[in-house]
């Protein structure tokens, strides 16, 4: 399903290689088990593994994701919400996420849920709500430049 919504995906270079080592241990195991197909089966379970943990540890998330492609802006905040609840409380989850959730994105999930949520805010012509979510994720993550540059569009309407 192609997306009508612009996404970005950054990714953390550096988080692919516990990745693969374990993609190796994986192809390892499999074959000191005996298996005629190591490589095929260790590279499989570890994308069962990778799609696994992601649709349920992080399903919110990806049920508020699913969402903004429909244009259901409102409907989405509810669940970005929660997975920034959510990974607010396990932030170790988000911290190690290239182990816990074998994600490689730069951006924690709880830096994305909030910048979602002030996104789908600007949908529903809800700028000062936007603004503020922004406006947080700056303040917990000073970097983002998703948040910067959100900041600036809601910002340049003024002039």
């Amino acid at each position: 399903m192609a997306s009508h919504v612009p996404t970005i995906k950054q990714i953390a270079w550096i988080s692919v290689v516990p990745q693969l080592i374990l993609v190796g241990i994986l192809v390892y195991l499999y074959f000191l088990f005996g298996s005629k197909e190591p490589l095929i089966f260790g590279a499989l379970t570890y994308l069962i593994l990778s799609f696994g943990l992601r649709n349920f540890v992080a399903k919110d998330h990806r049920q508020g994701m699913k969402l903004v492609n429909q244009k259901k802006y409102e409907e989405a905040i509810f669940f970005f919400r929660k997975s920034v609840e959510y990974f607010t409380r396990n932030s170790w989850i988000d911290k190690y996420r290239f182990l816990t959730l074998l994600s490689s994105s730069k951006l924690t999930y709880k830096e994305m849920g909030l910048c979602n949520i002030a996104f789908c805010y600007s949908q529903i012509n809800n700028g000062q709500k936007a603004k503020e979510y922004y406006e947080l994720t700056l303040k917990e993550f000073p970097k983002n430049g998703l948040a910067i540059a959100g900041l600036n569009m809601l910002n340049s309407t003024r002039n």
